[in-house]
Protein backbone atom coordinates (compact mmCIF):
# COMPACT_ATOMS: atom_id res chain seq x y z
CA UNK A 1 0.00 0.00 0.00
CA UNK A 2 1.75 3.26 -0.72
CA UNK A 3 1.75 6.17 1.27
CA UNK A 4 2.70 8.67 -1.60
CA UNK A 5 6.25 10.37 -2.45
CA UNK A 6 8.90 8.43 -0.71
CA UNK A 7 10.94 9.78 1.66
CA UNK A 8 15.31 10.40 1.74
CA UNK A 9 16.87 7.45 3.09
CA UNK A 10 17.72 7.24 6.50
CA UNK A 11 14.28 9.78 7.25
CA UNK A 12 11.37 8.80 9.45
CA UNK A 13 8.42 8.27 6.60
CA UNK A 14 5.89 10.35 9.20
CA UNK A 15 3.19 9.89 6.55
CA UNK A 16 3.47 6.03 6.49
CA UNK A 17 3.60 6.19 10.28
CA UNK A 18 1.01 8.39 10.85
CA UNK A 19 -1.46 6.90 8.08
CA UNK A 20 -0.67 3.41 10.10
CA UNK A 21 -1.98 5.28 13.14
CA UNK A 22 -4.97 6.50 11.26
CA UNK A 23 -5.79 2.84 10.28
CA UNK A 24 -5.29 1.91 13.80
CA UNK A 25 -8.01 3.86 15.28
CA UNK A 26 -10.41 3.03 12.38
CA UNK A 27 -9.80 -0.75 13.61
CA UNK A 28 -9.90 -0.08 17.09
CA UNK A 29 -11.64 3.26 17.87
CA UNK A 30 -11.66 2.51 21.42
CA UNK A 31 -7.87 3.34 21.34
CA UNK A 32 -8.02 6.86 19.68
CA UNK A 33 -7.41 8.60 22.36
CA UNK A 34 -4.46 7.04 23.68
CA UNK A 35 -3.08 6.38 20.13
CA UNK A 36 -2.86 10.36 19.39
CA UNK A 37 -1.94 11.49 23.22
CA UNK A 38 1.57 9.31 22.20
CA UNK A 39 4.26 11.97 20.63
CA UNK A 40 6.51 10.26 18.26
CA UNK A 41 10.58 10.60 18.57
CA UNK A 42 12.62 9.89 15.44
CA UNK A 43 15.39 7.15 16.92
CA UNK A 44 18.22 4.73 15.09
CA UNK A 45 19.10 3.20 18.47
CA UNK A 46 15.78 1.44 18.58
CA UNK A 47 15.11 -1.93 16.35
CA UNK A 48 11.44 -1.13 15.82
CA UNK A 49 9.17 1.38 18.08
CA UNK A 50 9.25 1.65 22.12
CA UNK A 51 7.77 3.44 24.64
CA UNK A 52 8.94 5.66 27.91
CA UNK A 53 6.83 5.48 30.67
CA UNK A 54 6.11 9.59 30.05
CA UNK A 55 4.18 8.52 26.82
CA UNK A 56 6.48 8.97 24.05
CA UNK A 57 7.19 6.61 21.11
CA UNK A 58 10.56 6.32 20.06
CA UNK A 59 10.63 4.97 15.80
CA UNK A 60 13.00 3.80 13.84
CA UNK A 61 13.08 5.14 10.18
CA UNK A 62 14.31 1.82 9.11
CA UNK A 63 11.63 -0.24 10.53
CA UNK A 64 8.68 2.33 9.28
CA UNK A 65 10.41 1.74 5.54
CA UNK A 66 10.22 -2.22 5.82
CA UNK A 67 7.34 -2.83 7.34
CA UNK A 68 3.57 -2.95 5.44
CA UNK A 69 1.02 -0.58 6.80
CA UNK A 70 -1.11 -2.93 8.40
CA UNK A 71 1.43 -4.61 10.10
CA UNK A 72 2.45 -0.91 11.23
CA UNK A 73 -1.22 -0.06 13.02
CA UNK A 74 -0.48 -3.16 14.63
CA UNK A 75 2.44 -1.99 16.26
CA UNK A 76 1.60 1.14 17.36
CA UNK A 77 -1.46 -0.58 19.15
CA UNK A 78 0.76 -2.63 20.67
CA UNK A 79 3.04 -0.16 22.27
CA UNK A 80 0.20 1.63 23.42
CA UNK A 81 -1.29 -1.49 25.11
CA UNK A 82 2.04 -1.53 26.91
CA UNK A 83 1.29 2.51 28.42
CA UNK A 84 -2.47 1.95 28.77
CA UNK A 85 -2.21 -1.37 30.93
CA UNK A 86 0.65 -0.30 32.90
CA UNK A 87 3.27 -2.29 32.24
CA UNK A 88 6.27 -0.26 33.32
CA UNK A 89 4.77 0.23 37.04
CA UNK A 90 3.57 -3.39 37.26
CA UNK A 91 7.30 -4.58 36.55
CA UNK A 92 8.78 -1.92 39.22
CA UNK A 93 6.65 -3.58 41.31
CA UNK A 94 6.99 -7.22 40.35
CA UNK A 95 11.18 -6.63 40.61
CA UNK A 96 10.75 -5.52 44.23
CA UNK A 97 8.09 -8.22 45.46
CA UNK A 98 10.38 -10.76 43.74
CA UNK A 99 13.77 -9.39 44.04
CA UNK A 100 14.45 -9.77 40.45
CA UNK A 101 16.74 -7.42 38.39
CA UNK A 102 19.07 -6.92 35.81
CA UNK A 103 18.98 -6.47 32.17
CA UNK A 104 18.01 -10.41 31.78
CA UNK A 105 15.35 -10.09 34.34
CA UNK A 106 13.65 -6.77 32.61
CA UNK A 107 13.44 -8.88 29.50
CA UNK A 108 11.77 -11.77 30.71
CA UNK A 109 9.03 -8.70 31.98
CA UNK A 110 9.19 -7.26 28.49
CA UNK A 111 8.00 -10.74 26.65
CA UNK A 112 5.97 -11.66 29.60
CA UNK A 113 4.27 -8.36 28.86
CA UNK A 114 4.14 -8.87 25.56
CA UNK A 115 2.00 -12.20 25.87
CA UNK A 116 -0.45 -10.55 27.96
CA UNK A 117 -1.13 -8.16 25.32
CA UNK A 118 -0.56 -10.55 21.76
CA UNK A 119 -2.79 -13.22 22.29
CA UNK A 120 -6.13 -11.15 22.16
CA UNK A 121 -4.99 -7.79 20.53
CA UNK A 122 -5.01 -9.08 16.92
CA UNK A 123 -6.96 -9.87 14.38
CA UNK A 124 -10.66 -7.48 13.15
CA UNK A 125 -8.84 -5.62 10.95
CA UNK A 126 -5.60 -5.33 12.69
CA UNK A 127 -2.52 -7.89 11.72
CA UNK A 128 -0.20 -9.17 13.77
CA UNK A 129 3.11 -7.72 13.36
CA UNK A 130 6.33 -10.21 12.04
CA UNK A 131 7.73 -11.35 14.90
CA UNK A 132 5.35 -11.11 17.78
CA UNK A 133 5.44 -13.16 20.26
CA UNK A 134 2.69 -15.06 21.83
CA UNK A 135 1.85 -17.59 24.52
CA UNK A 136 1.74 -20.34 22.54
CA UNK A 137 5.24 -19.70 21.13
CA UNK A 138 6.65 -20.43 25.05
CA UNK A 139 3.86 -23.10 25.75
CA UNK A 140 2.01 -20.78 27.96
CA UNK A 141 -1.97 -21.02 28.05
CA UNK A 142 -3.48 -17.88 26.99
CA UNK A 143 -5.62 -15.55 29.04
CA UNK A 144 -3.34 -14.31 31.61
CA UNK A 145 -1.37 -11.56 32.81
CA UNK A 146 1.64 -10.35 32.69
CA UNK A 147 2.33 -11.31 36.29
CA UNK A 148 0.92 -14.98 36.22
CA UNK A 149 3.35 -15.20 32.60
CA UNK A 150 6.44 -13.85 34.42
CA UNK A 151 6.36 -17.13 37.16
CA UNK A 152 5.78 -20.03 34.13
CA UNK A 153 9.52 -19.58 31.78
CA UNK A 154 12.75 -18.10 32.27
CA UNK A 155 14.83 -17.35 29.61
CA UNK A 156 16.37 -20.35 27.41
CA UNK A 157 16.36 -21.83 24.12
CA UNK A 158 13.14 -20.87 23.42
CA UNK A 159 13.73 -17.33 24.18
CA UNK A 160 16.85 -16.71 21.82
CA UNK A 161 15.14 -15.63 19.14
CA UNK A 162 13.79 -12.76 21.08
CA UNK A 163 16.52 -10.95 22.68
CA UNK A 164 16.21 -8.24 20.04
CA UNK A 165 12.89 -7.12 21.80
CA UNK A 166 12.98 -3.88 23.03
CA UNK A 167 9.51 -2.27 23.22
CA UNK A 168 11.68 0.28 25.94
CA UNK A 169 10.89 1.53 29.73
CA UNK A 170 7.52 1.78 29.02
CA UNK A 171 7.00 -2.02 29.21
CA UNK A 172 9.22 -2.97 31.80
CA UNK A 173 10.60 -0.58 33.81
CA UNK A 174 13.86 -0.03 32.96
CA UNK A 175 15.06 3.19 31.71
CA UNK A 176 16.91 3.14 28.38
CA UNK A 177 20.11 6.02 27.79
CA UNK A 178 17.93 6.74 24.37
CA UNK A 179 15.35 7.90 26.21
CA UNK A 180 14.51 11.67 26.97
CA UNK A 181 14.05 11.02 30.63
CA UNK A 182 11.93 12.76 33.01
CA UNK A 183 12.81 16.24 32.41
CA UNK A 184 12.29 15.83 28.33
CA UNK A 185 9.80 17.60 26.07
CA UNK A 186 6.34 16.12 25.32
CA UNK A 187 6.28 13.83 27.82
CA UNK A 188 2.34 13.36 29.72
CA UNK A 189 2.06 13.89 33.40
CA UNK A 190 0.92 11.66 35.94
CA UNK A 191 -2.81 13.20 35.66
CA UNK A 192 -2.57 12.87 32.08
CA UNK A 193 -1.70 9.47 31.90
CA UNK A 194 -4.67 8.39 34.14
CA UNK A 195 -6.90 10.93 32.46
CA UNK A 196 -6.02 9.32 28.96
CA UNK A 197 -6.57 5.93 30.78
CA UNK A 198 -9.94 6.37 32.23
CA UNK A 199 -11.05 7.96 28.38
CA UNK A 200 -10.13 4.75 26.71
CA UNK A 201 -11.61 2.72 29.41
CA UNK A 202 -15.28 4.48 29.22
CA UNK A 203 -14.78 3.90 25.81
CA UNK A 204 -14.82 0.26 26.14
CA UNK A 205 -17.27 0.02 28.42
CA UNK A 206 -19.32 2.05 26.88
CA UNK A 207 -19.25 -0.71 23.57
CA UNK A 208 -19.67 -3.88 25.06
CA UNK A 209 -19.07 -6.57 23.22
CA UNK A 210 -16.91 -4.55 20.68
CA UNK A 211 -13.42 -5.34 22.58
CA UNK A 212 -11.14 -8.16 23.10
CA UNK A 213 -11.64 -9.80 26.61
CA UNK A 214 -8.42 -8.23 27.42
CA UNK A 215 -9.54 -5.04 26.95
CA UNK A 216 -12.74 -5.58 29.11
CA UNK A 217 -10.73 -6.69 31.82
CA UNK A 218 -8.89 -4.03 31.56
CA UNK A 219 -11.37 -1.24 31.17
CA UNK A 220 -13.04 -3.00 34.49
CA UNK A 221 -9.94 -3.13 37.14
CA UNK A 222 -9.46 0.87 35.53
CA UNK A 223 -12.93 1.95 36.43
CA UNK A 224 -12.89 -0.46 39.49
CA UNK A 225 -9.29 -0.68 40.75
CA UNK A 226 -7.99 -3.75 42.83
CA UNK A 227 -7.58 -1.94 46.13
CA UNK A 228 -4.19 -3.02 47.87
CA UNK A 229 -5.52 -2.60 50.92
CA UNK A 230 -3.30 -5.09 53.13
CA UNK A 231 -0.31 -1.79 51.92
CA UNK A 232 -2.68 0.96 52.75
CA UNK A 233 -3.69 -0.66 56.31
CA UNK A 234 -0.29 -0.88 56.87
CA UNK A 235 0.98 2.27 55.71
CA UNK A 236 -2.04 3.96 58.10
CA UNK A 237 -1.17 1.98 61.28
CA UNK A 238 2.55 2.86 60.50
CA UNK A 239 1.57 6.74 60.26
CA UNK A 240 -0.98 6.56 63.54
CA UNK A 241 1.78 4.48 65.46
CA UNK A 242 4.83 7.56 64.78
CA UNK A 243 2.51 10.12 65.32
CA UNK A 244 3.37 12.66 67.82
CA UNK A 245 2.27 11.39 70.96
CA UNK A 246 2.23 7.82 70.03
CA UNK A 247 4.27 5.25 71.96
CA UNK A 248 6.09 8.15 73.79
CA UNK A 249 6.96 7.86 77.69
CA UNK A 250 8.74 10.19 80.07
CA UNK A 251 11.59 8.61 82.52
CA UNK A 252 13.79 9.51 84.98
CA UNK A 253 16.06 7.02 83.66
CA UNK A 254 17.92 9.27 81.72
CA UNK A 255 17.22 12.97 82.73
CA UNK A 256 16.33 15.75 80.51
CA UNK A 257 19.65 18.00 78.88
CA UNK A 258 17.62 20.95 80.86
CA UNK A 259 17.98 20.01 84.18
CA UNK A 260 21.47 21.15 83.54
CA UNK A 261 20.02 24.91 83.66
CA UNK A 262 17.49 24.22 86.32
CA UNK A 263 19.41 23.91 89.76
CA UNK A 264 18.47 21.32 91.99
CA UNK A 265 15.82 19.79 89.68
CA UNK A 266 15.76 17.12 87.74
CA UNK A 267 13.47 16.81 84.92
CA UNK A 268 12.49 13.58 82.79
CA UNK A 269 13.57 12.79 79.20
CA UNK A 270 10.90 11.74 76.20
CA UNK A 271 11.62 8.42 75.34
CA UNK A 272 10.46 6.09 72.61
CA UNK A 273 8.89 3.06 73.18
CA UNK A 274 7.16 -0.02 71.15
CA UNK A 275 3.52 1.37 70.63
CA UNK A 276 0.75 -0.43 71.79
CA UNK A 277 -1.88 -1.66 69.16
CA UNK A 278 -5.24 -2.68 69.83
CA UNK A 279 -7.27 -4.58 67.16
CA UNK A 280 -11.12 -4.67 67.58
CA UNK A 281 -12.56 -7.37 65.41
CA UNK A 282 -16.04 -7.73 64.61
CA UNK A 283 -17.20 -11.34 64.55
CA UNK A 284 -20.99 -10.30 63.81
CA UNK A 285 -22.41 -12.67 61.75
CA UNK A 286 -21.94 -10.65 58.46
CA UNK A 287 -18.19 -10.89 58.64
CA UNK A 288 -16.51 -13.93 57.91
CA UNK A 289 -13.92 -16.14 59.58
CA UNK A 290 -11.65 -15.79 56.15
CA UNK A 291 -11.89 -12.31 55.87
CA UNK A 292 -10.91 -11.45 59.41
CA UNK A 293 -7.95 -14.73 59.83
CA UNK A 294 -6.19 -12.53 56.76
CA UNK A 295 -7.08 -9.30 58.68
CA UNK A 296 -5.02 -10.18 61.63
CA UNK A 297 -2.35 -11.83 60.17
CA UNK A 298 -1.89 -8.69 58.18
CA UNK A 299 -1.70 -6.78 61.58
CA UNK A 300 0.82 -9.12 62.94
CA UNK A 301 3.31 -8.41 60.28
CA UNK A 302 2.52 -4.61 60.54
CA UNK A 303 3.53 -4.86 64.41
CA UNK A 304 7.05 -6.19 63.43
CA UNK A 305 7.64 -3.45 60.98
CA UNK A 306 7.09 -0.60 62.98
CA UNK A 307 9.41 -2.16 65.78
CA UNK A 308 6.38 -3.63 68.01
CA UNK A 309 6.33 -6.41 70.07
CA UNK A 310 3.37 -9.18 69.53
CA UNK A 311 2.85 -8.74 73.48
CA UNK A 312 2.07 -5.42 73.17
CA UNK A 313 -0.67 -6.38 70.64
CA UNK A 314 -4.19 -6.84 71.90
CA UNK A 315 -7.26 -8.50 69.99
CA UNK A 316 -10.65 -7.83 71.11
CA UNK A 317 -13.47 -9.90 69.75
CA UNK A 318 -16.60 -7.87 69.20
CA UNK A 319 -20.31 -8.23 67.78
CA UNK A 320 -22.74 -6.70 70.52
CA UNK A 321 -20.24 -7.61 73.33
CA UNK A 322 -16.96 -7.62 73.88
CA UNK A 323 -16.03 -10.42 75.86
CA UNK A 324 -12.25 -10.77 76.47
CA UNK A 325 -9.01 -9.23 75.58
CA UNK A 326 -6.17 -11.24 74.18
CA UNK A 327 -2.55 -11.07 73.57
CA UNK A 328 -1.73 -11.72 69.93
CA UNK A 329 1.73 -13.62 70.75
CA UNK A 330 -1.03 -16.45 72.85
CA UNK A 331 -0.04 -19.51 71.14
CA UNK A 332 -3.26 -21.38 71.67
CA UNK A 333 -5.03 -18.91 69.13
CA UNK A 334 -7.49 -16.37 69.46
CA UNK A 335 -11.03 -17.30 69.69
CA UNK A 336 -13.28 -15.24 67.34
CA UNK A 337 -16.63 -16.05 69.36
CA UNK A 338 -19.32 -14.03 68.23
CA UNK A 339 -22.42 -14.17 65.65
CA UNK A 340 -24.70 -12.02 66.64
CA UNK A 341 -25.57 -8.55 66.38
CA UNK A 342 -22.77 -5.74 66.09
CA UNK A 343 -22.03 -2.80 68.68
CA UNK A 344 -18.28 -1.80 68.34
CA UNK A 345 -18.79 0.72 71.20
CA UNK A 346 -18.21 -2.10 73.45
CA UNK A 347 -14.63 -2.97 71.46
CA UNK A 348 -13.64 0.59 72.15
CA UNK A 349 -14.34 0.40 76.07
CA UNK A 350 -12.66 -3.35 76.56
CA UNK A 351 -9.54 -1.91 74.63
CA UNK A 352 -9.29 1.16 76.49
CA UNK A 353 -9.51 -0.57 80.28
CA UNK A 354 -7.31 -3.77 79.03
CA UNK A 355 -3.74 -3.28 80.91
CA UNK A 356 -1.93 -0.67 79.36
CA UNK A 357 -3.88 1.93 77.19
CA UNK A 358 -3.33 1.40 73.34
CA UNK A 359 -1.65 4.48 71.43
CA UNK A 360 -3.51 2.91 68.40
CA UNK A 361 -7.03 0.86 67.68
CA UNK A 362 -7.27 -0.52 64.66
CA UNK A 363 -10.58 -2.00 63.61
CA UNK A 364 -11.84 -4.37 61.77
CA UNK A 365 -15.42 -4.34 60.44
CA UNK A 366 -18.00 -4.04 57.90
CA UNK A 367 -19.07 -1.02 59.29
CA UNK A 368 -22.66 -1.86 60.17
CA UNK A 369 -22.31 -0.79 63.54
CA UNK A 370 -23.00 2.52 66.23
CA UNK A 371 -19.89 3.92 66.43
CA UNK A 372 -18.72 6.09 70.01
CA UNK A 373 -20.08 9.25 70.31
CA UNK A 374 -16.53 11.01 71.54
CA UNK A 375 -13.40 10.48 70.18
CA UNK A 376 -11.08 8.11 72.06
CA UNK A 377 -7.13 8.97 73.45
CA UNK A 378 -5.63 7.44 71.03
CA UNK A 379 -5.68 7.17 67.01
CA UNK A 380 -7.80 5.29 65.12
CA UNK A 381 -7.40 3.20 62.23
CA UNK A 382 -10.70 1.67 60.23
CA UNK A 383 -10.36 -1.19 57.93
CA UNK A 384 -13.70 -1.72 56.44
CA UNK A 385 -15.33 -4.39 54.81
CA UNK A 386 -17.60 -2.96 52.49
CA UNK A 387 -21.08 -4.26 52.32
CA UNK A 388 -24.62 -3.02 50.67
CA UNK A 389 -27.45 -3.55 53.11
CA UNK A 390 -30.39 -4.49 51.17
CA UNK A 391 -32.39 -7.70 53.11
CA UNK A 392 -32.53 -5.58 56.46
CA UNK A 393 -30.28 -7.83 58.01
CA UNK A 394 -28.21 -5.08 59.40
CA UNK A 395 -31.40 -4.46 61.90
CA UNK A 396 -34.00 -7.19 61.23
CA UNK A 397 -36.68 -4.85 63.59
CA UNK A 398 -35.69 -1.52 60.87
CA UNK A 399 -35.36 -2.69 57.67
CA UNK A 400 -34.36 0.75 56.18
CA UNK A 401 -31.49 0.95 58.48
CA UNK A 402 -28.76 2.37 57.18
CA UNK A 403 -24.98 1.69 59.51
CA UNK A 404 -23.54 5.33 59.88
CA UNK A 405 -20.47 6.01 58.18
CA UNK A 406 -17.50 5.99 60.37
CA UNK A 407 -16.45 8.96 62.02
CA UNK A 408 -14.27 11.50 60.75
CA UNK A 409 -11.55 11.41 63.04
CA UNK A 410 -10.78 7.50 62.57
CA UNK A 411 -8.44 6.92 59.12
CA UNK A 412 -10.50 4.49 56.48
CA UNK A 413 -8.57 2.21 54.74
CA UNK A 414 -11.11 -0.22 52.45
CA UNK A 415 -10.37 -4.21 52.59
CA UNK A 416 -11.11 -6.36 49.48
Amino acid sequence: MSTGTPTAPGTLDLDKLFAARLHATRVRPYLATALFALHTVESKRVPTMAVDRHWRCYVSPAFVDRTPLEELAGVWVHEVSHLLRDHHGRSDRVARERGLSGPGERLRMNIAADCEINDDVYGDGLVAPEGAVVPADLDLPPGELMEDYLRQFGLGPRTQGLVWLDCGSGADGLEREWELGPDGAHGLSEQERDAVRFRVARGITGRPGSAPRGWRRWAEEVFHPPQPWRALLGAAVRSATSGSGAGEDYTYGRPSRRSAGMRGVVLPSLRRRPPRVAVVIDTSGSVSDAELGAALLEVAAISRAVGGRRDLITVVPCDAVARTAHALCSTAGIPLLGGGGTDLRTGFAKALRSGSPPDVIVVLTDGQTPWPATRPPCRVVVGLFPREVSDGSADEDNPDYVPDAPPAWARVVTIG
